[in-house]
């Protein structure tokens, strides 16, 4: 390596060296470009608008931010949100996609590009996705080397699973999480391959943004601890290992505490406890390799039984405490989320607010192929080859994509987490395998011209030895004193021989038929291209529809369904500024951001009895949720309902978890009244309690008048109850489609009346009309 290092600038191999970064620095460069034009399908078939639900609260904080500055940002009380307790917003979000859109407004308005909040909003998730290609690409480079980092590069800046958080619109947390994500673990294993103390910095910093960015930095602060415990397991400890993971976690952690949502939830919940022991565990055996150093081997024996049994005391005073910690919170330290993913089940047993979110369910074996497509043959091929040879770096990626497959089957939403593991296992199997058929068709080709030259050789050796049979003795005397030198040369070089014939052996064992090696070859380029298609399928068709505009094919041309705007604009238009809308918490940063009308609930989900006590007003009788909403000052129920159109994701649908959220909180609600011989039913068959729900009414009132006949087509039968009124609420918007239906509560003017019944009927008995004062409310 020195002497090719040495070589002058104009060298064949300096100039190929030049040549192959250039060229992999414009593969880069497309790769970035691929990852930001394939997510803008959504811009280009819709409009330039934010997407689904969360990202409407993002985008707001994103304006009051942009608008009034970090330290407003900071101490933020929003009592437009679950009235009337409201959120201090500042200490409950996850600020790093905040800041960074918040940023990227202010520079380019600082260099006189004037862009909209929400233009920068939705296009930080394209160019961010860029971002996370590069940073792939730096991961798997450190791995196996640059041409599996291009293949992954270019894998993930396609995979649908990443595109499906990721569109143009998708003004998400996970929007710059992934590359954060992946980010912290390349510096990782650049820490472990090089031990500078720069690139451990750097990797805590970066850790410390990913803290900012999403709730799964857990993910990144339990993988590493466990690498660095498998390291130590088997043997692999260096000096390298200590300075990759020591400052991560102590400047890391130090950082972490900084952020206001976490705080000392870095130091207290179990999901950080993992670190903290694997951090003592490496001090022991860091301290016993410098004791061995510098100790005889008997003296060391004796140094290493104290050190251990002093580590193994602090071990177990640590573990005391943690149990203590632990023991004394009711979820054992762990947070809902997160007893969910190591226990499957226990969502749906204790809290079903979390299993009521359908991208919290375990996914299906079909959406391994929506997502991550071919790739899901790849990766065991990528694993194969990270065990040729096994690295420091490759086992850590190998046990990345291990873990990232558990948690992708417990959460859908974790597909996301998987897909890049996907993509590098998948790049490195694609490059090896490039190589090898390359390499086999070079090697046949070159094999070729080699035995045509020699038959080219031989025929003239055989004319020459023709024209030399009249040679003299003396020369056969020399050829046996040569052949008998050459014979002692054979006897001084006996060990060596073997060496060179395996080498060969090994090479050729690499060697495939050349005929085999083309036809893989296009197979790969087949399976490739077919890859290709179904990424661009799915970030034009599957994941560029964003859900606040919906839209449906027909016989008779595309039909737009602008039902959400349409509500969310009336109820901005047509109501006080301060009146406060009821409905399920899946609207409600929705119903904050476009209608800038209070709500009680929204989709931070913080307050399970707040969110109950709306499930049991839906689930109740007319009345009696009319009084569970007016003790909380609501002046508007808002309900979704999808039966005209087809629309399969409204709150008829929903309606079950709002029961069992409200039975949670108030026993008197029971699922088992809302179903009939087990069976969630509307038609005639349903039970009295679900045909006389507010949450039916709602939905259900003036729907015969549609057709005739009162069929839901997305329960696919005839509604139960066809003709009623209702006496405590009454209907003032229902959208075009009737998706949105929004009801008023009515005042209490049956209570007003019957006291001034009883006011007259006291003045005709006798008492003077003079006493009787006059109703205001008249």
């Amino acid at each position: 390596m020195a002497a090719v290092e040495s070589l002058p600038p104009g060298t064949p191999s300096a100039m190929r060296n030049a040549f192959g970064t250039v060229l992999s620095a414009l593969i880069l460069v497309l790769i970035g470009v691929l990852a930001f034009s394939i997510r803008l399908f959504s811009v280009i078939k819709y409009e330039s608008v934010i997407h689904e639900f969360d990202p409407y609260f993002n985008y707001r904080v994103t304006q009051f931010l942009s608008k009034n500055g970090i330290y407003e940002f900071w101490n933020w009380f929003d009592d437009r949100t679950w009235y009337p307790l409201g959120r201090v917003i500042g200490g409950t979000v996850y600020p790093g996609l905040t800041l960074t859109a918040g940023t990227i407004w202010w520079v380019l308005n600082a260099i006189n590009i004037p862009l909209s909040v929400e233009t920068v909003c939705v296009f930080t998730a394209p160019v961010f996705s860029a971002f996370a290609s590069w940073a792939t690409y730096l991961l798997t480079k450190e791995v196996k080397g640059s041409g599996a980092g291009l293949a992954a590069a270019a894998l993930l800046a396609m995979v649908p699973s990443y595109i499906s958080r990721s569109v143009a619109g998708s003004y998400d947390n996970e929007a710059v999480a992934i590359f954060a994500l992946i980010f912290t673990f390349y510096l990782y294993i650049k820490t472990l391959n090089t031990g500078s103390l720069f690139y451990a910095t750097l990797n805590a910093i970066a850790y410390f943004y990913m803290v900012c960015s999403w709730g799964g930095y857990t993910f990144i602060i339990n993988l590493i601890p466990m690498h660095v415990l498998l390291c130590i397991v088997t043997g692999r400890y260096s000096p390298r290992l200590y300075i990759a993971y020591a400052p991560l976690v102590v400047l890391g952690t130090l950082l972490a505490a900084l952020v206001p949502v976490v705080g000392f939830n870095a130091v207290l919940t179990s999901e950080h406890f993992a670190s903290f022991l694997v951090f003592i565990i490496i001090h022991v055996v860091a301290l016993v390799y410098y004791i061995k150093g510098i100790l005889t081997p008997k003296m060391f024996k004796v140094a290493v039984t104290l050190v251990v049994s002093i580590g193994l005391v602090v071990c177990l005073i640590v573990v005391a405490v943690l149990v203590a910690l632990v023991a004394s919170s009711p979820t054992g330290g762990w947070s809902g989320r997160s007893l969910s993913l190591l226990d499957p089940t226990y969502a749906s047993k204790y809290i079903p607010i979390i299993a009521s979110v359908s991208e919290h369910q375990p996914p299906t074996w079909p959406s391994y192929f929506m997502d991550i497509n071919v790739l899901a043959f790849l990766v065991p091929a990528g694993i194969i080859a990270c065990f040729s040879p096994l690295s420091d770096a490759s086992s850590f990626v190998v046990l990345y994509i291990v873990m990232s497959v558990y948690f992708s089957g417990v959460m859908v939403r974790l597909m996301l987490v998987l897909a890049p593991a996907a993509c590098i296992m998948s790049g490195i199997a694609l490059s090896q395998a490039f190589d090898v058929f390359t390499g086999s068709i070079k090697y046949q080709l070159s094999s070729k011209s080699k035995d045509d030259a020699e038959d080219n050789t031989s025929t003239n050796n055989a004319q020459k030895d023709e024209s030399s049979s009249g040679k003299t003795d003396k020369g056969e005397e020399v050829s046996k004193e040569r052949s008998s030198k050459k014979g002692k040369k054979k006897e001084r070089e006996p060990a060596e021989k073997p060496s060179v014939k395996s080498k060969i052996v090994k090479k050729k064992a690499l060697v495939l038929p050349l005929e085999a090696s083309i036809v893989a070859l296009l197979l790969l380029i087949m399976l490739g291209a077919f890859y290709v298609i179904h990424c661009v399928w799915a970030a034009a068709e599957a994941y560029s529809a964003p859900s606040i505009v919906l839209t449906s094919q027909s016989h008779d041309g595309l039909h737009v369904f602008d039902d959400f705007r349409e509500s969310y604009a009336w109820l901005s238009h047509n109501t006080d500024v301060d009146d406060k809308v009821a409905s399920w918490w899946d609207y409600g940063y929705q119903t904050t951001a476009m209608a800038n009308r209070t709500v009680i609930v929204d989709n931070n989900t913080w307050n399970n009895t707040h969110i109950a006590t709306v499930g049991t007003a839906m689930s109740s009788p007319e009345k009696a949720a009319w009084e569970i909403f007016n003790s909380l000052d609501v002046k508007y129920v808002l309900v979704v309902f999808g039966g005209v159109i087809g629309y399969p994701s409204d709150d008829i649908n929903k309606f079950l978890w709002m029961v069992r959220i409200g039975g949670g909180e108030f026993p008197h609600i029971k699922e088992a009244d809302y179903l009939r011989d087990g069976q969630y039913r509307i038609d005639s068959e349903a039970t009295p309690t679900m045909l006389n729900c507010l949450m039916y009414k709602l939905c259900y009132y003036r729907f015969v008048e549609t057709d005739g006949k009162g069929y839901d087509r997305v329960r696919r039968t005839e509604i139960g109850k066809k003709h009623f009124k209702l006496t405590h609420f009454e209907e003032v918007f229902t959208s075009h489609h009737w998706m949105v239906r929004i009801y008023k509560l009515k005042p209490q003017k049956n209570r007003i009346r019957g006291r001034v019944k009883k006011l007259k009927q006291k003045t005709s008995s006798g008492v003077s009309s003079k006493s009787v004062k006059k109703n205001p409310w008249m």
